[in-house]
């Protein structure tokens, strides 16, 4: 049998194959980050027939202050949940889960966008934009937790089938994890542990949140793939504690590099990453990155290289690609 069509039975996160549309910024949403037609009709159209097992939302605001963009979706406020029901389940109609990732930018905001100085861990310029932000205070840390909790909260009310925590691509967890822009002394700083703190302390608030059986998903930027920045090393060390703290599936991604990574053109070019995270965790790992072929996604299944495969721009530009993808296998 296929190994891209091989159901994933274990865990909380039941799915009947091994395909993932992983989350990528739209800018689709209406005025304040709310869903509107488009945002619907581009769901509508990629979720079609079921084909894709899970679909991951794209990265959606839990503050002004942590915006990235404008047109990003917003999870910040109660008034959004009805709306994001009308997303749920037009995805669960068309037959595919669905999980949202909550996101808070750090340092990669901008004051434009948000109305708010840009925050981070640290007064250290990130590395992809070049803001310099306003470092955190531990009161306000504890809000971005308190955050992150009530978006988790939200989504779980709006009928997705899971939620995803966005730490990778630079962003605010991704910057507290890189040693590159955390330089803090104290227990949200130092050796990989203190970098990890306050994940751990969101993975807890959020499950404290959503219950036992609701699944977290965690998405790592697990190299920086940059002289000095967070290594695999850190990675093994990382996705262990977070398997401990209760995230139910690991989504693996770049760090201060972003999705694509230079010099890296195989399909599956993290792929050297979710091997070695596979080696330590026992929990699902979700691989991604310039995959846009079904055989180079069977061959990275057998080999053992992830669990799960995610087809992020081959889908994004071929809303077909998935129908034919698993029909080609059938």
């Amino acid at each position: 049998m296929s190994y891209l069509l091989k159901p994933l039975d274990k865990g909380k996160l039941t799915l009947k194959n091994r395909l993932v549309m992983p989350p990528m910024a739209t800018s689709k949403s209406e005025k304040d980050g709310r869903i509107g037609k488009n945002i619907l009709d581009y769901y509508d159209e990629k979720s079609q027939g079921g084909y894709i097992s899970l679909i991951i939302i794209e990265h959606s605001f839990i503050t002004q202050q942590g915006k990235a963009s404008e047109g990003q979706l917003s999870v910040a406020d109660d008034s959004r949940v009805e709306d994001l029901k009308k997303l749920s389940n037009i995805i669960h109609k068309n037959g595919s889960k669905t999980v949202m990732q909550i996101n808070h930018a750090g340092s990669a905001a901008s004051l434009a966008v948000t109305g708010h100085e840009p925050v981070g861990p640290c007064a250290i310029a990130n590395p992809r934009i070049g803001n310099v932000p306003k470092e955190l205070t531990k009161k306000e840390i504890k809000d971005i937790i308190g955050e992150f909790k009530d978006a988790a909260l939200r989504v779980k009310k709006a009928g997705f089938d899971g939620v995803e925590i966005h730490s990778a691509h630079g962003y605010l967890l991704n910057q507290f994890f890189s040693p590159l822009t955390n330089k803090r002394s104290d227990e949200y700083g130092g050796d990989v542990l203190g970098r990890i703190k306050i994940h751990l302390e969101v993975i807890k608030a959020v499950r404290d949140a959503v219950g036992d059986d609701f699944p977290i998903l965690l998405r790592l930027g697990a190299s920086d793939y940059m002289e000095g920045g967070s290594t695999i090393e850190d990675s093994k060390i990382a996705a262990l504690e977070f398997e401990k703290a209760g995230v139910d599936i690991l989504d693996i991604s770049g760090g201060f590099c972003g999705f694509i990574v230079a010099g890296l053109t195989d399909q599956g070019y993290f792929s050297s990453l979710t091997e070695s995270i596979k080696k330590v965790v026992s929990i699902p790992v979700i691989l991604t990155g310039g995959i846009t072929d079904v055989n180079a996604a069977e061959k990275l299944l057998s080999e053992g290289k992830a669990d799960l495969i995610g087809v992020g721009r081959a889908i994004y530009k071929d809303s077909k690609w998935a129908e034919n993808a698993i029909k080609s296998l059938n």
